[in-house]
């Protein structure tokens, strides 16, 4: 099997949508025992290129990632640095990392590739690596540093600074050994008690904010410290929906799915102007970027909030983009929609009537109580006003993307928009 053919054929590569015109080998760094990093470069018919990170094994198979897992960790253990050529790849932990278990692939991921060692530890490897330091590491070390408690605990890292390029290539993190999926102890507690869950969506709001709090808590940190919005980035914000409102319904045609809403691209274009004439306020701070329940997970009583990369489609300079963090709340407010959906579907049977509106009361309610309140617009009014832009955003998001992958969901993002039209008309 060529270099290319085994490329495209992996989960986490990003691309399946375009045509790889070849694949070149741009560096190999041998590590340890046989086992290197291989830094694979495909290249586009449009002359764009992609750089993924293949962990070939003794033997020269074309990826080993679990069979090569514990040299991996060893490097880290020792924080060891490798050297070849011009580049170096440098191990880091943050602790002292103790003896864990055999390793073993974990979850579905599509974008990066996780290993277990035991029930004690788990190793991210980011498989497209990007230029610059992936903000899931980052914002680890700085969630860890400022003592925020419910992220996984960060261990170590592992990084590239050569020839190529400089990038994170990886990290280690305390394994939550029992711990429960948010979005599957949503659907599993919808079936069963949804009273229950909306008790544990109250906490959940007060973890994230929390989280917006510590994220803007370092003034003097220029990667982190908060910033007044400008009014051009209001304008650019308010500009890209509505291209995405624009085109979008121009695409729906008759689809039949979206039937409610075509024909109404203009009433959603309106209430996008509306929405942005008040002066928003608030500042602007790192942020999640990718907040939904399969973000999070539920264990010994409590949330921990997981995988900061943000949406890994989008580049690595705009996902470390300061946004306001109603942004995340949004996201997250998003998906208790989907929650409701997704279960009735499953089940056959309706979620009791409101439970949607009591979890999004309950989730501001628990978020307001514990965020900073100066990160957000001055007044309830004007909060309300720019959480409703970010889920319009949103909402028009998934549109395309239902439409483009699952047509059976499409119904969720038009009751979200049809939710805020009669929201507006009211």
């Amino acid at each position: 099997m060529s270099l290319t053919e085994h490329l495209v054929q992996q989960r986490w590569f990003g691309s399946k949508a375009r045509e790889v015109a070849h694949c070149d080998m741009l560096e190999e760094v041998p590590l340890r025992d046989g086992v290197s990093a291989s830094f694979v470069e495909a290249v586009f018919g449009a002359g764009t290129h992609e750089t993924y990170q293949l962990i070939r094994g003794a033997g020269g198979a074309e990826d080993a990632l679990v069979e090569s897992a514990t040299v991996l960790l060893d490097l880290i253990r020792e924080n060891a640095e490798v050297t070849h050529d011009e580049s170096a790849i440098r191990f880091r932990s943050l602790e002292e990392v103790g003896t864990a278990g055999p390793p073993r692939a974990i979850g579905a991921e599509q974008s990066n590739s996780s290993v277990v060692f035991g029930d004690e530890l788990i190793l991210k490897v980011f498989r497209r690596v990007e230029p610059g330091i992936n903000p899931d590491l980052e914002i680890s070390r700085f969630l860890t540093e400022h003592d925020f408690q419910h992220i996984p605990g960060l261990a170590g890292w592992y990084e590239i600074e050569g020839r190529n390029l400089d990038a994170t290539l990886g990290m280690l993190q305390h394994f939550v050994a029992g711990a429960r999926d948010g979005w599957e102890l949503a659907l599993e507690e919808l079936a069963s008690d949804p009273s229950a869950f909306l008790e544990r969506v109250a906490r959940l709001g007060e973890v994230i904010g929390r989280l917006h709090a510590v994220l803007g808590s370092d003034a003097g940190d220029p990667s982190f410290a908060p910033e007044e919005p400008s009014t051009e980035s209001l304008g650019l914000l308010t500009a890209t929906i509505d291209e995405e409102i624009e085109r979008i319904f121009m695409e729906l045609g008759d689809r039949p799915e979206a039937a409610e809403i075509a024909g109404r691209g203009e009433e959603v274009r309106d209430l996008l102007r509306m929405l942005t004439q008040v002066a928003v306020g608030g500042r602007v701070i790192r942020h999640h970027g990718d907040l939904h329940l399969g973000q999070t997970l539920f264990a010994d009583g409590d949330w921990l909030v997981l995988d900061f990369e943000g949406e890994p489609a989008r580049p690595l300079a705009e996902r470390r983009r300061k946004r306001s963090p109603l942004r995340d709340v949004a996201g997250m407010l998003r998906s208790f929609a989907y929650a409701v959906s997704v279960s009735e579907q499953q089940t056959g049977a309706p979620v009791p009537e409101g439970w949607e509106g009591q979890a999004r009361e309950a989730f501001l309610g628990g978020y307001r109580q514990t965020v900073d309140s100066s990160l957000l617009p001055p007044g309830q009014a004007a909060t309300d006003q720019l959480l409703a832009i970010f889920e319009l955003e949103k909402a028009v998001y998934e549109l395309r993307y239902e439409l483009n992958n699952r047509p059976d969901w499409v119904r969720i993002p038009v009751a979200g928009i049809l939710r805020l039209l009669d929201e507006a008309a009211a």
